[in-house]
């Protein structure tokens, strides 16, 4: 049985306890994802709490036939993508500095344990686009598989996979501008 599928089920009949579920499983995947790319820890707060809040008043529109975390993702995608258009009118695909970039804010301890090499890999994803955050972050945060991935952004998985060569070409350079080639090998 799957666990978010019958989670689904229960909060669909009302059961609150089906939504406690869905979130002790993916919260963390999610908020990562969200904290990604918004680049701002209270804007991704904001949209984590309003993405919980449509999955129980829009369950109903939750295919069971299909898998969970697509869909949750999908949802906290669009409010985050509505959040960032409201608050910075310029391109999604054009970077821009970032509020806040993303491992800055970690105590000391944290970033030691994290390392160098995490660190540096954090500024330069922060520095990325929007949607380039986003698809790195599904991909190999929220751990999406090529098929759920396009089914997130709503594209087919030849543009999906489009999108994440592009990403990664443009992740490459920012990670060798700070270390050498041979760190990231």
């Amino acid at each position: 049985m799957d666990p978010d599928r019958d989670d689904a089920a229960r909060l669909r009949r009302g059961d609150t306890d089906g939504l406690a579920g869905l979130m002790q499983r993916h919260q963390d995947r999610l908020f990562r994802f969200l904290l990604r790319l918004t680049g701002d820890e209270p804007m991704a707060e904001d949209v984590f709490q309003q993405t919980w809040l449509q999955v129980a008043e829009r369950i109903g529109r939750y295919d069971a036939a299909r898998p969970f975390a697509p869909w949750l993702f999908t949802v906290a995608r669009n409010l985050a993508l509505d959040q960032l258009r409201r608050l910075r009118p310029g391109s999604l695909e054009e970077a821009g500095e970032p509020a806040a970039p993303a491992g800055t804010d970690h105590d000391p301890l944290a970033r030691a344990i994290a390392g160098q090499r995490s660190s540096r890999l954090a500024d330069a994803v922060a520095r990325l686009a929007p949607l380039d955050r986003e698809v790195l972050s599904l991909r190999f945060e929220a751990e999406l598989e090529l098929s759920q991935l396009a089914e997130t952004l709503g594209v087919p998985v030849p543009t999906a996979k489009a999108r994440l060569y592009r990403a990664l070409a443009r992740l490459r350079p920012r990670l060798l501008a700070h270390a050498p080639q041979e760190e990231w090998r």
